[in-house]
């Protein structure tokens, strides 16, 4: 196993046994594993992982992807959208949102819940939804709506 995947590894155990609130604290765990790894590299593996930063009533904690959409609070897009949000693209009424691994469940769900009256439906993959919209204009008002709550706009 490579160190990169070994270190993963070890950070998705973390995560799923431990409460985790800050980037600094996942550090600290790794260093209680003898991993040293610097605050950037942290980041890209979180990214990489789709691991997300929820809100709750404790406070802001990391979670993966499967916990989140088994969290008893439901997703909140706003909250989610930022940490796992890639790309969107779209045409007609279709628009494809492109998110981190295994980013694309916990998002969809979000979309879901927000009950968006331009969204006809969902279908997410591992890294991809498709959402069906009710109109062009649909699409465009959703896709602007999705990138500000992405923090692209």
């Amino acid at each position: 196993m490579t160190k990169k995947r070994a270190r993963q590894a070890v950070i998705l155990d973390l995560v799923a046994h431990h409460v985790v609130g800050s980037q600094e604290e996942l550090r600290q765990l790794l260093l209680g594993r003898q991993m040293d790894v610097t605050q950037a590299t942290l980041s890209r593996d979180i990214r990489d992982l789709g691991i997300a930063r929820v809100g709750g009533e404790d406070g802001a904690r990391y979670m993966l992807p499967e916990q989140v959409s088994a969290h008893d609070d439901k997703p909140l897009l706003a909250n989610l959208l930022p940490q796992l949000f890639s790309r969107i693209d779209g045409v007609g009424e279709l628009i494809v949102l492109h998110t981190v691994a295994s980013g694309a469940q916990p998002i969809a769900e979000a979309i879901d819940q927000e009950d968006f009256e331009e969204v006809m439906g969902t279908i997410a993959g591992d890294d991809t939804i498709l959402i069906v919209t009710r109109s062009s204009s649909a699409r465009l008002a959703l896709t602007a709506r999705l990138l500000e709550l992405a923090g692209e706009s």
